[in-house]
């Protein structure tokens, strides 16, 4: 891998001079940061992350390269992606090429060899940042550019990343309807995670993904036992399309979601979402489930949260983080409940996979 010079400029008007990895050009986003040690391949091919650069605050990415299956979606999401020491060369047995690769054949621009720390202090105090990588460009240019592009809440992100044809889930994407006995979840796809389809099969439901433009029409045909509000980027409040089959469906079947999907009903059952200050991304974030005692350790990705004091009588806050006491689950009776971290992360904690099965139980009753 070539040693070629790359910018990352901020829109406060810093900029880190360092090595490109990956494609060569230009890309710009909101810069956020991601605690995980390991998943990087889980984290790139996150659409979740659409529209942002992430930092990695580990330092040592890349070492145990890449492969076909450990991805959660059919692309490389990110924006851009920004870490301290890119490793070309990988080991693994399971490995098909090196991280360098994988970001070159997807036209994904990384910057390596940069203060990282620095970077993610600079992020915690001031809040999330736009900025911008190159390879082209002197940093005073890029800083311009980076204070031009729109705010993520500008963007229609879910549009991006959403799937334009219904299909279903078995052991991988299918156009043939699953066979068995198992209830029938209609997944809207803001941007899934091919590991929460996974673990809904895994639990013996038949998986049906549809696209949020058309969501109302195929729950018509397909009749399903519940509907799955799935994650997705950007702000829930430009998932219009979401809110308003949300509130249709309340009360007809159960439904569930996480993340984006999480705040889609929150915002459905009349409360509110707001922005945070650097979100929380990462591998090890403890929740509380307040009606067990019991804490998870959790992943997370989200940059949005549900204000409690806005939810209506009737919804219960069953889930905080414990970090900064902000809500990670609500619930509405028996049958509507989500929450808003990822249960489903992989590589990560297996603590909250039982609510899979939870809401599988509920399709099938």
């Amino acid at each position: 891998m070539g040693r070629k010079r790359a910018v990352l400029a901020l829109e406060d008007g810093s900029y880190f001079i360092g090595y490109a990895f990956g494609a060569e050009g230009t890309t710009g986003g909101e810069l956020v940061f991601n605690t995980a040690m390991t998943g990087y391949q889980e984290i790139l091919t996150d659409p979740s992350y659409k529209g942002q650069i992430v930092v990695m605050t580990y330092t040592q990415i890349g070492n145990y390269g890449v492969n076909a299956q450990d991805v959660e979606s059919d692309a490389v999401q990110v924006n851009g992606f920004v870490v301290k020491e890119a490793f070309s060369f990988y080991s693994n047995p399971r490995a098909e090429k090196s991280l360098h690769e994988y970001l070159k054949e997807y036209g994904v621009v990384g910057i390596e060899g940069i203060d990282t720390r620095a970077l993610v202090k600079k992020i915690r105090e001031r809040g999330t940042l736009k900025g911008v990588i190159s390879t082209e460009g002197s940093p005073e240019e890029l800083v311009k550019a980076a204070r031009a592009l729109p705010d993520i809440s500008e963007l229609s992100l879910v549009d991006q990343v959403a799937t334009d044809r219904l299909y279903f889930w078995k052991d991988g994407k299918t156009d043939r309807p699953p066979e068995g006995e198992g209830p029938l979840i209609a997944v809207i796809d803001f941007g899934v995670k091919f590991n929460i389809l996974r673990l809904l099969a895994r639990e013996g439901a038949r998986v049906a993904v549809v696209p949020p433009s058309e969501a109302e029409e195929a729950i018509k045909e397909l009749e399903p036992d519940a509907l799955f509000f799935s994650n997705g980027p950007g702000d829930p409040e430009r998932a219009v399309q979401g809110i308003r089959l949300a509130r249709r469906e309340l009360g007809k079947r159960p439904l569930m979601g996480i993340c984006l999907g999480c705040q889609i009903l929150a915002l459905a059952l009349g409360g509110r979402t707001y922005k945070l200050k650097f979100g929380h991304h990462g591998a090890n974030h403890p929740v509380k489930d307040l009606r067990t005692g019991k804490v998870e350790i959790t992943s997370q990705n989200h940059n949005f949260a549900v204000d409690p004091a806005s939810l209506p009588k009737g919804v219960e806050v069953t889930h905080l983080n414990l970090l900064d006491n902000t809500v990670e689950g609500i619930r509405l009776g028996e049958e509507v409940f989500a929450v808003q971290y990822h249960p489903e992360d992989s590589p990560g904690p297996h603590d909250s996979f039982y609510l899979f099965k939870e809401f599988v139980r509920m399709a099938e009753r």
